[in-house]
């Protein structure tokens, strides 16, 4: 009885072999989409990367009353770096960075050495941070 059954099915099955193969394709695309779909929703959204660029500027360049209209303190901050040098490192070390440089910002102030070109710092024997940008 139960073999009677399967040489039907599979009669049936050969004859719409193709048919079969379509309907199998198209179930599992609308699976498929459903589970990407799906997978999308539970991933929380990231913000999109922005890369941006500082702006160098020459500090010493800018003249004292565009300097004060600034932010205050930090114009001063401004002026009192241009006046040091463009270009720091410390006593102690080998390496020289930007003033906005993670590495020289860890420089006590005690410690800090001001340069005022590249070509000054590499003449006393130091060399660009490898962690700096920029340079």
């Amino acid at each position: 009885m139960i073999g009677h059954y399967r040489e039907k099915v599979n009669a049936w099955a050969g004859e719409r072999k193709n048919d079969l193969f379509i309907a199998a394709v198209i179930f599992l695309v609308g699976l498929g989409s459903f589970g990407l779909g799906r997978l999308s929703a539970i991933m929380p959204s990231k913000p999109p990367i922005k890369v941006t660029s500082p702006q160098i500027t020459d500090i010493a360049a800018q003249d004292a009353s565009s300097a004060a209209v600034g932010a205050g303190g930090l114009a001063a901050k401004a002026a009192a770096t241009s006046a040091a040098g463009r270009y720091l490192g410390s006593v102690s070390g080998t390496a020289y960075h930007l003033p906005w440089c993670p590495g020289a910002q860890r420089i006590k102030e005690q410690n800090k050495i001001w340069f005022q070109t590249k070509e000054e710092a590499e003449k006393k024997g130091y060399k660009p941070a490898g962690n700096c940008p920029g340079l």
